[in-house]
Parts: structure tokens; C-alpha cells; sequence
């Protein structure tokens, strides 16, 4: 006796069922990080066994087997106890859903809810005794005063979840995400109106569409799971992957639901209509199947590889190509470049391109790109906008890792489709993480560089220290007999020149001697000092040496704020350098000037001569330790200085924006605010 399509519907239904739960489950148990996952592991294991429990029961009666009572009981015991469970997971798992949308944990109120959703569970002791103690009978029949107060329980469940997801839908800023809670929450209520109709109103009831009816409803259930499957598979839901055989072995059962039931059906009736010869039809339907087999998985392929793979190829090239080579951020822009081509090519586009912030945070080539990344700061994406529209394009969309703006993706096309919006967040996601590596790697080596700069430069301190030790003692006795010998007047009159010079040069070594020390000595505790006062004191100094060069030093200080004995110790020694240094370079009858101000929460101070500057090629090695260009330097002012800078957080450079002489600048991030101000 051929099976009737029925039959063929609870076979082909439980069965992809079945194994669609379960192989989700086998995903998620991979997972298991996130309470969410952990709960939708035992919802998809629960529903699995349920439809696996149906298919041994469809199974055992169409193959009409003997009774093998302790089986089925054990059958229908898995299919109570899973269907119960599964509905008060679906409400767990929606709580935290909700909780997630929202940002932020359970509430008392919500892990009350959870508790509460589990009460059904109690009825189990109702329901499984029967099972085993009662002649055995079919489920539905021991159990029929059940049947109504469940499906109103099922679809009040339903119901609520439903409303969940379209609440979770519209706090949710990815557009596939909303989709998402949209179809399924659609999903969820036509599942509850299927119950209702097939086990609350009993409609078709004496009929055998009574029995559809009630499978449909059964296998309800596959309409959300497919729905997660397509997401997952397509956009990589909770960061899960489905390979493409799942949705070969679905294409296969529409081909055995075809063979079992249309090639038959379809023979017996040509048999019956036109008195051909039985068994015969069968078979040559079967090789027209083969024949149209190579086009209809032509077609079937390619409506596949829109439906699925089209978008989802971008992202699995371009995880492939970031996976497979180690990208710096030198080698960034060919990544995005290769992105933007393959995003062109995969979904139509006329143009791509990214805009990535460098790591220096340096200002933008273009004002109109930082007025974008300024807008698109608090939203996720623009379109047809007149700022994008001025510069030809259609759309922006932020490129984020968590809360982070990294950068913004742009894209000109004249339409997009849903498909397309989706693919390009997924794409987005993908990018941002490439470029959070990238920088990851850039700021790791930048640390390295510096622990390894860090390492030579104290190695270079102790050595310059011990140095400095060793000379100044000798230096020391050198010129206290030469100023024994200045007072023999018989000396004095035949070597007064030669004392004086060696005198004069002593003096030079140990203020060379000082710069050794002071570049090895960590600062000292000093008294706090209010930065106007500071500058101010060191002009006053310098103005003897400065008279002597015949140069006048100026002083604009436009800004005072207290500072505590590390920072007056680093700009003290900071600014005693690059004063010293613009003096030595400006010839007599020019201007230093030093300039003390306030620029955007820094306190900035300026040092401007009007010698001959510093050459482009030579800007990047002043700053190295023992560098000089004057034959009887010792190279090490500029060091102290960055070294100075940097051990209180702030920086120096040089500005090479003047067109005669050199200007080097002092930045100090102030840390009392309200204590700072203009004069």
C-alpha cells in the first residue's frame, strides 16, 4: 500500500525537522559563551527531540510494525516533556533578548518572569503517568482533556514573543537584526493561529483536512527555525556558520518528496485515465526527472546563489583575504581597495570607498571628511544627503568595532535594495574588525619601538652618567690649580691667555658635564610653580648671555596655570634648552621670542629664533641623543627636551611652517582646567 502525502508531509517534515534543530544545537554547542546561546541551545535541542520523537511515531505506524508499547511510551514521554520545555525556553530566551536590545541586564521583575515561565512544567506530573500506567493508546487520545489548555498556553506564548520581537526590532539599530525580529515575530503569530485553529476550535474536524491542519501546526515550529538558519547562514548570526550542504540535503528532500508522491501520484492517474500499462509510466517519468535534472539544478543553483550566497561571497572573500595575510596598517589602503572592488563587482555598485582616521589621529586631508565622520559620529548610516550628494555620493555608513567609530564606508549607486543594505552592514562589520586589527598591530609595534628606545636611552643615561662621574672630579682639580696658579703674579703676567682659556674651556665641560647628568636623573621634587613665573625667571637668566650675543629676547606670556614640581622640573629644563640653543643660533642684532599661551586645553610654549633653521632632512634625527651639527656640541639639548616632555605626558616639535629661522613648540595636556587662564 503506497503511503498517502500525508504520511509523505510527516516523514519529509520531521525528518528536515529533526535534523535542522539538531544541527543548530551541534553549532551553538561550539558557542555556549553568552547566556542567550546557552538558552537557545536547549530550546533547539528540545524542539529536535520532540520532532525526532514524531518521526519514530510516524515511522512505527507506517511501517506497521508490532507493538512495541515501551518504545512508543518512551516516544511519546520525549515529545510531552520536550514540547512543554520548549515553550517556557522560548519565553526565557525572549526575556534576555529583550534585556539585550535594551542594554542591560535582567531586571528582579524579568528573573521573576523566568522563574514564573517554567510553571507549566508542572503539569508533566499530570501528564506522563498516564503514558505509562493506562492502556496504551495514542498520545493525543490518552491525553485529549490536555490538548485545549496547552494550545491556549502555546499561543498566548507565541503571542508574547511576538510582541517582544517587534518591541526588540525597533530598539535594535542593524537592519538585518530588525528583519530579523520582524519575520519571526510575523512567524510566531501565524504559528499561534495555527494551533488555535487545529487544536482550539478543532476546525476541519471529521475531515482530512483536520489532519493537515494538525501537522502543519506540529511542524510550525520549522517556520522561525528557518528563518534563524537564513540569517545565520547568510549574515552570520550569534557568529555562527552553516556550510552550504545543510541547504543541498534540503534540496534533495524537495527531489524525494517529488519522487515518493508526485512521479507516483502523477503515473497512477495517466494509468487510470488512459488505461496504459502499469508500471511502465513509473519509470519513464523517473528518466524525464533525470533529463531535467542538469537545468532545474541550473536554475535552482543560480535562485540559490541570490537568495543566499550572492552578498555572503563579499565577506567570505574578505575574511579569506584578511585571514590568510597578515595586514599592517601600511598595507590598509590595498585591503580596502581590494574590498572596494570585489563590493563593486558582488552587488553593483558604482563606487566604493572607505575613509580610516590614521592611528596618529593627525587632521584630515579633506574638511568635508571630517564633517562627516563628526555627523556620523552619533548614527549609523546617512543617505541622501546634500554633504554626500556634493561630493558624488549616495550613501555612508559608520564602520564601528563596538562603540568605537573607526572610520566611514561610502558608497555611490543610483538604488538600493534590501539585500543590499544588509550586505553592506555585514560588509562594514568586517571591515571594522580588519582596521581594529590593523591598529592593534600598529599600536603594538609603536609600544615595542618605544620599550626598545626606552631601554637605549637609559642604557645611554647610565653610560653618559658614569662618564660624567668620572670627568668631574679631575675637571674639578684642573681648575682649582689653574685659579691657584692665576694668583702667582709672575704667572699671571706671562700666561694670563692660556689660564684664561683653560679656565674658559673647564667651565664648558662641565656645563657639558650637566647636560650628561641631567639627561640620566629622573626629576626631582621640587616646589609647585605657576608657569607665567617660570618663564619669566629663565628669560631673566638668559637676558645676560642674550645682551652679550648682542640679542634681544622677547617674551609674549598670555596664559598662567599652576603646575606641580615634575611638570616645573620637565619645562624648566625643557625651555632652558631650547632657549640656550636659539640664542647660540641667532646672529647679533636678531630676535629670540618666546611665547607662553593656552590652545585648546594645552599649555602651549613657543621658542622662535631667526638663525638659519633646521634642514628637512636633518628635522627627524635632532631629536636622537648625542645628534649635533656644532662641532663643540654635545648633541643631547633636544633629547632632554622630548625626554623631559614625554616622562609628563606632553610632547614637542618643531614647526616647520616658518620661512626663516626655527620654532620648536612645548604641549602640556592640562589637568586643572579651572585653575588655568588667559592674562
Amino acid at each position: 500500500m503506497a503511503m498517502s502525502l500525508l504520511e509523505i508531509i510527516q516523514l519529509v517534515g520531521y525528518s528536515a525537522g529533526a535534523a535542522l534543530h539538531l544541527w543548530i544545537g551541534k553549532l551553538l554547542l561550539t558557542k555556549r559563551r553568552r547566556t542567550v546561546e546557552r538558552i537557545l541551545l536547549c530550546l533547539t535541542v528540545a524542539i529536535g527531540l520532540w520532532h525526532a520523537s514524531n518521526l519514530f511515531l510516524t515511522l512505527y505506524g507506517s511501517l506497521g510494525l508490532a507493538r512495541w508499547y515501551a518504545s512508543l511510551r518512551m516516544a511519546e514521554t520525549i515529545a510531552v516533556v520536550t514540547i512543554t520545555l520548549a515553550y517556557s525556553l522560548l519565553l526565557h530566551i525572549h526575556l534576555h533578548l529583550w534585556a539585550n536590545a535594551r542594554q542591560r541586564p535582567l531586571t528582579r521583575f524579568e528573573r521573576v518572569r523566568v522563574y514564573l515561565s517554567y510553571i507549566p512544567l508542572l503539569f508533566l506530573t499530570i501528564a506522563i503517568p498516564p503514558i505509562w500506567t493506562e492502556p496504551y493508546a495514542p498520545m493525543l487520545e490518552r491525553l485529549s482533556h490536555l490538548v485545549l489548555p496547552f494550545a491556549l498556553w502555546a499561543a498566548y506564548v507565541l503571542a508574547l514573543v511576538a510582541v517582544t520581537d517587534l518591541l526588540i526590532a525597533r530598539n535594535v539599530a542593524e537592519a538585518n537584526e530588525k528583519s530579523l525580529m520582524r519575520t519571526l515575530a510575523i512567524s510566531f503569530i501565524f504559528v499561534a493561529i495555527l494551533m488555535l485553529a487545529a487544536y482550539a476550535f478543532n476546525l476541519g474536524g471529521g475531515t482530512i483536512w483536520a489532519g493537515y491542519l494538525r501537522i502543519a501546526a506540529n511542524l510550525g515550529s520549522l517556520l522561525p527555525t528557518s528563518l534563524l538558519a537564513y540569517h545565520i547562514y547568510r549574515y552570520r548570526y550569534l557568529e555562527l556558520i552553516i556550510e552550504r550542504s545543510l541547504f543541498v540535503a534540503v534540496f534533495a528532500i524537495i527531489v524525494l518528496i517529488g519522487y515518493l508522491y508526485g512521479v507516483r501520484l502523477f503515473g497512477d492517474w495517466l494509468t487510470s485515465r488512459y488505461g496504459l500499462r502499469e508500471g511502465v509510466i513509473e519509470p519513464l517519468l523517473i528518466i524525464a526527472l533525470v533529463l531535467t535534472a542538469v537545468p532545474l539544478h541550473y536554475r535552482l543553483r543560480r535562485w540559490v546563489h541570490e537568495l543566499f550566497v550572492r552578498e555572503t561571497e563579499i565577506y567570505r572573500n574578505l575574511l579569506g583575504e584578511a585571514g590568510t595575510q597578515r595586514w599592517s596598517w601600511e598595507r590598509l589602503p590595498q585591503f580596502l581597495d581590494l574590498a572596494a572592488r570585489k563590493m563593486e563587482e558582488a552587488l553593483r555598485l558604482e563606487r566604493v570607498q572607505f575613509i580610516i582616521p590614521r592611528v596618529s589621529d593627525h587632521e584630515l586631508e579633506r574638511d568635508w571628511e571630517e564633517r562627516l565622520l563628526q555627523r556620523i559620529e552619533a548614527q549609523e548610516m546617512i543617505e541622501n544627503d546634500s554633504l554626500l550628494a556634493e561630493h558624488g555620493w549616495t550613501l555612508a555608513r559608520a564602520l564601528r568595532w563596538e562603540s568605537e567609530l573607526l572610520g566611514v564606508m561610502l558608497v555611490k549607486a543610483s538604488e538600493f535594495t534590501s539585500d543590499v543594505y544588509a550586505a553592506l552592514e555585514v560588509v562594514a562589520r568586517q571591515i571594522a574588525i580588519v582596521v581594529r586589527d590593523c591598529r592593534l598591530v600598529e599600536e603594538n609595534l609603536k609600544l615595542e619601538r618605544e620599550l626598545a628606545e626606552g631601554e637605549r636611552l637609559a642604557a645611554l643615561g647610565q653610560m653618559a652618567a658614569t662618564i660624567a662621574h668620572e670627568i668631574k672630579n679631575p675637571l674639578s682639580a684642573i681648575k682649582s690649580i689653574v685659579q691657584v696658579m692665576r694668583e702667582d703674579e709672575r704667572l699671571q703676567v706671562d700666561y694670563k691667555r692660556d689660564l684664561d682659556m683653560i679656565i674658559g674651556e673647564t667651565d664648558r665641560l662641565s656645563r657639558s658635564l650637566a647636560q650628561l647628568l641631567g639627561f640620566a636623573r629622573k626629576p626631582s621634587a621640587e616646589e609647585r610653580s605657576r608657569s607665567d613665573a617660570l618663564v619669566q625667571n629663565l628669560i631673566a637668566l638668559f637676558r645676560a648671555e642674550a645682551q652679550r650675543r648682542g640679542v634681544n629676547l622677547e617674551l609674549r606670556a598670555d596664559a598662567a596655570c599652576e603646575l606641580d614640581a615634575q611638570r616645573t622640573i620637565a619645562l624648566r629644563d625643557s625651555l632652558s634648552n631650547l632657549i640656550s640653543n636659539a640664542l647660540q643660533a641667532t646672529p647679533a642684532g636678531m630676535s629670540v621670542r618666546v611665547e607662553l599661551f593656552i590652545e585648546d586645553e594645552t599649555l602651549c610654549c613657543r621658542v622662535s629664533d631667526e638663525g638659519h633653521g633646521v634642514p628637512a632632512h636633518l628635522r627627524e634625527r635632532i631629536w636622537e641623543p648625542f645628534f649635533t651639527t656644532r662641532q663643540r656640541g654635545t648633541g643631547l639639548g633636544l633629547a632632554i627636551v622630548r625626554k623631559r616632555m614625554e616622562e609628563i605626558g606632553g610632547a614637542a616639535r618643531y614647526l616647520a611652517e616658518r620661512e626663516r629661522g626655527a620654532c620648536f613648540e612645548l604641549r602640556l595636556p592640562l589637568r586643572d582646567r579651572t585653575s588655568a587662564r588667559s592674562l
